[in-house]
């Protein structure tokens, strides 16, 4: 017990030699040790022909939304496999939501999908989204997403950005992108100071990759997180609130059943009822506490996560389609 707390000491102590040697070393000396992903699943790209099963759902496979009676999601057509469209799941140690976001991916709406272990330098070629998942990266030390920001992926991921690709941070992932200053604001400790997990609604109040077409439309999904109480300062606030075009927004906002924007549908105590902000040069990056991952397909209870990647896929074929022989990483998507 002696030497753990000497250990949690001298994080504290020296943030930034401890982050350094955590990320170099794989952990700091006298921590238990977090074993590398690849023990359990190497990182590597896999074809949507290697998973695909006659149990499979079928590509086109209509999803109803358990918000809106009736109503039919559908895969944009042609499918993202056909355009060469490929995504990334960037795992830290300590993530925990990465297993249903590879699922997502590479089975509900059928995009090969490399999984990329923190340490790795480059993005695999020709990646169009990259996701990062919920969980506690490196235990969340010092604050969630404050040690993950040094990790040598982030670097790559930066340039993909500036790129205009695709970006979905979920949860700490979230956390993660505004501590790297990818995203505006900062997540906090909820204001009860409880750990929040259940279903909550969220209202779309902005335009972009992930939810072009569906402005207004509430949708059910789940959160877990102690520190998701979105915070920006007065002057940021203003201008997150004002923006228009391709200026960074907020995406989401916490809601009721029937949409209405109030208190007591507010989990965290999030300003303004923040639950999601897009960022980036084009509105190309993402971020929400809310995981759409976790209620992506009719057996979670709803399929309504589903949309958010349906409408990126979408977004991302779309810009194929018409420019076939460039990267749609290298052009964005809108």
């Amino acid at each position: 017990m002696v030497e753990v707390h000497g250990v949690h000491q001298r994080v504290r102590d020296h943030t930034a030699d401890c982050a350094k040697q955590r990320i170099g070393q794989g952990h700091i000396e006298g921590e238990p040790t977090i074993a590398h992903p690849s023990s359990r699943r190497p990182p590597r790209l896999h074809g949507d022909t290697q998973y695909r099963t006659s149990s499979h759902r079928p590509r086109y496979a209509t999803v109803h939304s358990s918000t809106e009676a009736g109503s039919q999601w559908r895969p944009a057509k042609p499918s993202a496999t056909e355009f060469g469209v490929q995504a990334a799941v960037v795992v830290f140690p300590g993530s925990n939501a990465d297993a249903e976001m590879l699922r997502t991916l590479r089975h509900v709406v059928d995009v090969p999908t490399a999984e990329v272990w923190h340490r790795e330098t480059s993005l695999p070629s020709g990646v169009d989204l990259v996701a990062i998942p919920g969980g506690f990266s490196f235990g969340d030390y010092l604050r969630s997403g404050a040690i993950a920001k040094v990790s040598p992926i982030v670097a790559d991921i930066r340039r993909h950005v500036e790129r205009g690709g695709l970006v979905l941070g979920v949860c700490n992932g979230f956390q993660i992108l505004t501590e790297c200053e990818l995203l505006p604001g900062a997540l906090t400790r909820n204001t009860h100071l409880r750990f929040e997990c259940r279903d909550i609604f969220v209202k779309v109040v902005a335009q972009g990759p992930f939810t072009r077409g569906i402005n207004e439309r509430i949708l059910r999904l789940p959160i877990a997180h102690a520190d998701g109480r979105y915070h920006l300062d007065e002057q940021g606030l203003a201008t997150l609130e004002a923006a228009s075009g391709t200026a960074p927004a907020v995406a989401l906002r916490y809601c009721s059943a029937s949409g209405e924007v109030e208190p007591s549908a507010n989990p965290n105590g999030s300003i303004n009822a923040i639950a999601g902000v897009y960022g980036g040069p084009n509105r190309n990056v993402l971020g929400l506490m809310p995981h759409p991952e976790r209620m992506s397909e009719a057996l979670h209870g709803s399929s309504d996560g589903r949309i958010l990647f349906d409408c990126a896929i979408a977004a991302l074929v779309e810009h194929a389609a018409k420019a076939p022989s460039a990267s749609v990483s290298t052009t964005g998507a809108a």
